[in-house]
């Protein structure tokens, strides 16, 4: 490291910071801006443009490309799950594509792909707000994997893909999708933009919460692909996994977040009432006053929880296992306060808070729908049998490649 390199470093630490501050000035702006979107069930695309104003594509580049994420370690991980925490604060669909986007980012910074390729998507992400998908699913498409053929000059890439988030503006979105070739499942990842005309968006994703994603089916008809936009990907890193657990559990926990912000505002709200009729307003009520506590104790123990498991991917040097099982704790947890706390909402803002006009039943639906994206029970088996025996389990014995 150069004499140089820690200055600069501090500069990086800096800037992350000042991006996070931005993101979190325009809590109110993001807030309404998906509720809006949730209410119409489209793409959240204003919300991203604001995020892209504020820069916090940087937050997806590499520093050698102009931005301010380090691909060769996890130095800022903590910086980017703050960030991810702001957003879905605000709103839950807007930090699923942006966190979608930043995944995909790393995969492809991390690819090997030639410094031209890397070059055009750093540039795009920093001066069009370009979106990344990963395009990985194919569970219930009943059309078998989505294959690349290898031809003259590239691949060519057909199938179809069950879940697409972050695909509802095609003219502006980058698939980065999983292919099997030669009969090898993953031996093949390729860059699909969404709007060539190869590409189906079929516009099936009609869901109860996290609607803005747009995590619809996607079907490649024969795309060709150029040599330079496809590689062969290495095997599963355990530290990326426990990252990727760990922006899930960012989400879930800014959803949790926003929830309580959202009610505890509204309970400070002027004559608004509590529980007991010997109170004249719910801000004086014992009963509101206790079950606020309580709900603030759970919110600030999630929040602890992440941000423990974050310094733990930060510092690198601590065992896998333990990285990837304090990954899924913190993700149960996010998770669990995230459902009671956009329920217990209802309980403390009464039965006219739940008129689509507060748009309050938001945060149950989004937390709801995106806790259902894998089996708690399977987590909490892998942590249970880690603080049983001490080794590390079989991760793909508990959880669905």
């Amino acid at each position: 490291m150069s004499a140089a390199a820690p200055a600069e470093a501090a500069v990086h630490d800096t800037e992350r910071a000042e991006v996070l501050a931005r993101v979190r000035a325009l809590h109110a702006e993001l807030t309404e801006g998906g509720r809006r979107a949730d209410a119409e069930a489209r793409d959240p695309a204003e919300n991203l443009a604001v995020l892209f104003r504020v820069g916090a594509g940087r937050l997806c580049v590499p520093t050698a490309y102009g931005g301010l994420e380090d691909s060769g370690s996890f130095t800022a991980w903590p910086a980017v799950i703050d960030t991810i925490t702001e957003i879905a604060s605000a709103d839950g669909p807007t930090a699923q594509n942006w966190l979608t986007t930043w995944l995909v980012a790393r995969m492809i910074f991390t690819s090997g792909m030639p410094s031209a390729t890397l070059e055009w998507v750093a540039d795009r992400l920093l001066t069009e707000g370009l979106r990344l998908v990963s395009s990985a699913a194919e569970t219930g498409s009943g059309s078998g994997p989505v294959t690349a053929r290898d031809v003259p000059g590239g691949v060519v890439v057909s199938g179809t893909k069950t879940f697409n988030s972050n695909s509802g503006d095609p003219e502006r979105t980058l698939a980065h999708v999983h292919c099997t070739r030669d009969g090898v499942r993953g031996d093949c990842s390729a860059l699909v933009a969404l709007d060539d005309p190869g590409v189906t968006l079929h516009g099936d994703w009609d869901v109860m919460g996290q609607r803005g994603t747009c995590s619809q089916t996607v079907t490649y008809d024969d795309v060709f692909v150029p040599d330079g936009r496809h590689y062969r990907p290495e095997g599963v890193n355990a530290l990326f996994v426990a990252a990727a657990v760990q922006l899930h559990a960012a989400l879930l926990h800014g959803m949790a977040d926003g929830a309580f912000r959202a009610m505890t505002g509204h309970v400070r709200r002027p004559g608004h009432r509590g529980t007991l009729p010997s109170h004249p307003d719910a801000v004086s009520d014992p009963l509101v006053q206790r079950q606020v506590g309580e709900l603030s104790a759970r919110l600030a123990a999630s929040r602890a929880l992440l941000r423990e498991s974050a310094r733990a991917v930060d510092a690198v040097d601590a065992v896998p296992a333990a990285i990837r099982a304090a990954s899924f704790r913190s993700k149960l947890v996010a998770s669990a306060t995230a459902l009671e706390i956009s329920s217990a909402l209802f309980d403390l803002t009464g039965a006219r808070t739940t008129a689509s006009s507060h748009g309050f039943d938001r945060y149950w639906r989004n937390a709801r729908t995106f806790a259902s994206h894998d089996p708690a029970d399977a987590k909490n088996a892998y942590v249970g049998a880690w603080e049983l025996t001490g080794t590390e389990p079989d991760f793909f014995a508990f959880q669905r490649a």
